[in-house]
């Protein structure tokens, strides 16, 4: 009798080199399936290396790195039928319309009645005003919005964005986070890679810090908060924000 699998990413000791720098050093962590799940790092920490590792763009050095129960080294294939990928920069075609660049993206993963797909995505990420201008017409949120539409497109069962918020004003930052939210509800598993602090505490269900190549730290955000040293109380005890717990454990590493 098989058992259930619970987790939609296993990692174990995941290590890769540049050249002579390491930039992974045996890096552990698991995510749970519906859930979301932040790592977090300074620039250079490793995080999109992790990603491009479990997108299949990259062969680890050593450890093991599954994504749905297949390892990604030996059937990248099959797992890339179960992923999407959004990346730091937008992959849209500039040429196109956005209503263009959502019905070749369905036209590609077979999907049937694409242009109604296409409306639904529109209307969703709220591009409907400028679904038929090209894209090089849009401005930078606008982009980065049809470019995470792209990558939703046909329900893939997990989606890696790597820093999806990046240039996006406050009020789409935020619709773009009630949408990730409604995909973990609807049981999609996303693995989200993120500079804003305030993002993994808004999200994440689970979040790993990398740091130097390591995972360092890692639970939920209680969890987190009792490895910060405790306050002292004057007038109201200060609960502490993710981005000292993050300044801390960082601080402390680097002291070790």
């Amino acid at each position: 009798m098989q058992t259930m699998q619970t987790n939609s990413i296993q990692v174990k000791g995941l290590q890769k080199a540049y050249k002579q720098h390491q930039v992974l050093k045996g890096v552990d962590f698991e995510v749970e399936k519906g859930s979301i799940f932040a790592l977090l790092g300074s620039n250079g920490a490793g995080k999109t290396t992790v990603v491009k590792i479990l997108t299949t763009l990259l062969r680890p050095d050593g450890g093991t790195a599954a994504v749905n129960g297949i390892d990604v080294a030996a059937k990248p294939d099959h797992v890339r039928q179960a992923i999407s990928l959004t990346g730091q920069f937008a992959a849209v075609d500039e040429i196109l319309t956005g209503r263009e660049n959502l019905i070749m993206i369905a036209k590609l993963r077979y999907l049937k009645n694409p242009r109604q797909v296409a409306d639904d995505m529109l209307t969703r990420f709220g591009l409907t005003d400028a679904a038929d201008r090209r894209v090089s017409t849009y401005s930078g949120g606008m982009r980065r919005r049809l470019d995470i539409a792209l990558s939703m497109v046909g329900k893939p069962q997990i989606i890696f964005l790597d820093e999806p918020t990046t240039g996006l004003d406050p009020e789409a930052r935020i619709e773009v986070w009630k949408i990730v939210k409604e995909l973990a509800d609807g049981g999609t598993t996303v693995f989200l890679t993120t500079q804003y602090l305030e993002e993994a505490e808004q999200l994440a269900d689970r979040i790993a810090i990398l740091h130097e190549g390591s995972i360092i730290a890692s639970g939920t955000l209680a969890e987190l908060k009792k490895m910060f040293p405790s306050t002292k109380v004057e007038y109201v005890e200060k609960q502490p924000t993710l981005e000292d717990i993050f300044l801390a454990i960082i601080g402390k590493k680097e002291m070790n």
